[in-house]
């Protein structure tokens, strides 16, 4: 996904949320729902949200400098994270106190206004459901075939378009815990129900909280190429004649869009400077035109001595057969 993939997504979902949020907040005051209220200050915190990913986007897409050699595309990483704190704190958390806070001191809805906050719900799941099938067609543009939801999530280089398939995915099912909890109250006239759906909330949010950071996480420590550019980079590599072996090589994406190749390979000592170089040049055409993300690549000439060169587990051998 391009610096600006998902942008669509993440437009349509700030727009959704603040809309919301507002009739949210008007239904709380109005009917004195738990539920309502801690779904507004969830669309709140969604919407926020949305503006530290799209300011987390611009951020990225300056040049590199002396101080940042490689850029700075990892503070869409940062955006990410941050959003997952901002899940688990404003959103999580904040549901869960309050649903607790209502169980002590329960408080019935008014009886003027119990429609309203219905009303609210539903516009507001098919508002969301709107939202969804935004993130959902731009996140298909990207996702390999065949890849399932999860694996798209837990793969994903771009941290966009996860994040907002998960908002809005917890979005949908918090409006339906908060539903059924305004329902069942008006329905019997208990606001334990109201309580308890604004707790069913809150678990929710924590849960999508903790999943988002994980995954956030990892890419802000540093991940290397998945398996399958592993494999291309490597036939990319041993495609051509110019080598007799990859002693060693080590992937790591310095952003989304931007991943970093770097490989020790062994070639005929008896070689000429200008032929190596002409060779690696190749190399590196065939690495990027394989995987096009490969953006920075360097490749260490070198003659293999098997008592010296060093053989982890994660190194790479591309034999090569002799004619």
């Amino acid at each position: 996904m391009s610096a600006s993939g998902g942008s669509k997504a993440i437009v349509a979902a700030f727009l959704a949320n603040m809309g919301i949020a507002l009739a949210k907040f008007i239904a709380a005051a109005l009917s004195g729902s738990a539920s309502m209220l801690a779904e507004a200050i969830h669309s709140v915190a969604d919407s926020g949200n949305q503006l530290l990913l799209m300011f987390g986007g611009n951020r990225a897409k300056r040049d590199a400098d002396r101080e940042h050699p490689f850029g700075y595309g990892r503070e869409r990483y940062v955006s990410a994270f941050v959003v997952s704190i901002i899940l688990f704190s404003v959103g999580g958390v904040f549901a869960i106190y309050e649903g607790i806070e209502k169980i002590r001191e329960p408080h019935a809805l008014d009886p003027a206004w119990w429609w309203l906050p219905i009303v609210v719900l539903v516009i507001s799941i098919a508002l969301e459901g709107f939202s969804l099938r935004t993130a959902v067609r731009e996140s298909n543009q990207v996702r390999e075939k065949g890849q399932s939801w999860v694996s798209f999530v837990r793969r994903a280089k771009a941290p966009e378009l996860p994040v907002v398939l998960l908002e809005d995915t917890g979005a949908l099912i918090g409006l339906a815990f908060a539903l059924l909890g305004v329902g069942l109250t008006v329905l019997t006239g208990n606001p334990l129900f109201d309580a308890l759906g604004t707790i069913m909330i809150g678990v929710l949010l924590v849960v999508i909280a903790i999943v988002l950071g994980v995954e956030t996480k990892s890419l802000l420590v540093g991940e290397g190429a998945s398996q399958a550019d592993y494999d291309r980079i490597v036939d990319a590599i041993g495609a051509g004649d110019e080598i007799e072996k990859i002693i060693h090589m080590k992937t790591l994406y310095l952003g989304p869009d931007e991943l970093m190749v770097a490989a020790k390979i062994a070639m005929n000592s008896n070689k000429p400077l200008r032929e190596v170089a002409d060779d690696i040049d190749a190399i590196e055409a065939r690495i990027r035109e394989a995987v096009p993300v490969a953006r920075v690549v360097y490749i260490e000439p070198d003659v293999y001595r098997p008592a010296i060169d060093p053989q982890p587990s994660t190194d790479v051998f591309v034999l090569k057969s002799s004619d």
